[in-house]
């Protein structure tokens, strides 16, 4: 299995941010599983064109979160008892990626109607999902429509 990973350097969200959210994007969507490796720092720097700095923050709050674990000589892999997300907020969020592309929006524009709809309260949407849920995970994926995407790929065991 290979990981893919894009950057854009010219989006608003910083570097560190789009490599964490599209881990967790990944491991939500069941393309990592526990135990899956991820690359080192130094690699991943050098295939996205970025300091080894902005990967070992994003590797630093994925593991503060609990989405992974580092030792040293084994690497970073995904932690375990890490769950994919709920196959329903899979298929709404895969029929949410189909509307908006049929509709011709951007993947910014997507997600900023997603962020924008999670900043609402509405009663009977939080009667709907729990609050535990990883909903704005599954909805967070590598921009396919970015300025200057740079890719890298890593073998996982």
């Amino acid at each position: 299995m290979s990981l893919l990973l894009e950057v854009d350097l010219a989006s608003s969200v910083p570097v560190f941010e789009q490599i964490r959210l599209q881990v967790v994007a990944h491991v939500a969507a069941g393309r990592l599983t526990p135990g899956d490796h991820l690359p080192t720092i130094r690699a991943l720097a050098t295939d996205l064109g970025v300091a080894a700095g902005t990967v070992a923050r994003a590797y630093r709050e994925l593991e503060a979160a609990g989405v992974v674990t580092t030792r040293r000589r084994a690497g970073t892999t995904v932690a375990a008892g890490v769950a994919s997300a709920d196959a329903a907020g899979q298929q709404a969020a895969r029929a949410y990626v189909a509307t908006v592309r049929a509709a011709g929006l951007s993947d910014e524009a997507a997600l900023a109607l997603v962020r924008g709809a999670l900043m609402r309260h509405e009663p009977g949407l939080d009667a709907q999902v729990p609050r535990d849920s990883p909903t704005g995970s599954t909805t967070q994926a590598s921009s396919r429509n970015a300025t200057k995407p740079t890719t890298a790929g890593a073998a996982t065991p």
